[in-house]
């Protein structure tokens, strides 16, 4: 099928962006890679009468490292930038190891990080990696800017809190903790497709091999990124035994995430990959803090 009629517009600066989804707002729909919004417009499901193509605005298209070790990230950066970037696997080592979870390399050359997040599918991986790293998105308006933690900006199914005038600008990324252990997996019938499920899990441990810090935040087995923090609680204080691991990812699976079934998966299915993906990051998450400590 082919895309309604809309009229296209690319500013070359940011300003000149915000300017046109001031007067325009919903009737507005930004361009960044394009390969969420392309197939929907195709299949008519979205018919904006608007579209603002962002990728002349170079300014959005830069990524640094902070002084404390996070990383600021603009929303034209593409997935490969980020896949390939030595700076990103050594100050955000699970961003750089979930890229090649992301579709496949065509489509990683031109998606950007910013359209993903903004276009919120429960089943993208970076929406569920920023919650996990407790990231926070800067949000511009003409009128001015707002920070929104990353867990607060998913609200429902493809709904965040963006304005219909404002534009993701910037993605904070804070430092990782010290000793800390990360890791992402997921399960999908042919690489490169959704996942069925996935998960990501961060585990700091002290110098005596407690558990202080642990997060686990799954995808696709709910309309948002799962975070599921009673679980992990069951974890700090605790050193990461075999058992305490099944126990903290069987809590997630039947208490902290709200899958529907599909043509793929039922509901009991995704819990079932829920549990094992959730052990499986736990455990390898606390395998690399122990490394970390040198346990």
């Amino acid at each position: 099928m082919k895309p309604a009629p809309f009229k296209y517009i690319a500013p070359s600066t940011l300003k000149e962006a915000l300017d046109i989804m001031t007067r325009h707002g919903y009737d507005a729909k930004l361009l960044a890679g394009g390969q969420s919004l392309i197939p929907v417009m195709n299949f008519r499901l979205a018919q904006p009468a608007i579209i603002v193509d962002l990728n002349k605005v170079t300014e959005l298209n830069q990524f640094r490292k902070t002084e404390r070790g996070g990383l600021r990230i603009g929303p034209m950066v593409r997935h490969s930038q980020l896949e390939h970037s030595q700076t990103v696997a050594e100050f955000a080592p699970l961003v750089h190891e979930t890229m090649p979870h992301i579709a496949h390399p065509q489509i990683r050359n031109r998606g950007t990080i910013g359209g993903s997040l903004a276009h919120a599918d429960p089943a993208a991986e970076l929406p569920v990696i920023m919650v996990a790293l407790q990231a926070r998105f800067r949000l511009q308006s003409a009128d001015g800017e707002r920070w929104v933690n990353a867990e607060d900006f998913y609200q429902a199914l493809f709904t965040t809190a963006l304005e219909p005038e404002e534009i993701i600008v910037e993605i904070a990324i804070p430092p990782m903790p010290r000793h800390a252990g990360y890791a992402f997996t997921e399960i999908a019938r042919r690489h490169g497709d959704f996942a069925q499920v996935g998960a990501a899990a961060l585990i700091k441990l002290d110098e005596s091999g407690y558990c202080r810090q642990a997060r686990l935040v799954f995808l696709n087995v709910g309309e948002i990124p799962m975070v599921a923090d009673q679980a992990a609680a069951l974890m700090i204080g605790q050193l990461p035994s075999s058992d305490l691991i099944a126990e903290t990812a069987m809590n997630a699976a039947q208490n902290e995430i709200e899958p529907a079934g599909d043509i793929h998966a039922t509901t009991d299915y995704k819990r079932h990959l829920a549990y094992v993906l959730g052990k499986r990051a736990i455990q390898q998450a606390a395998a690399r803090a122990r490394e970390a400590r040198g346990l």
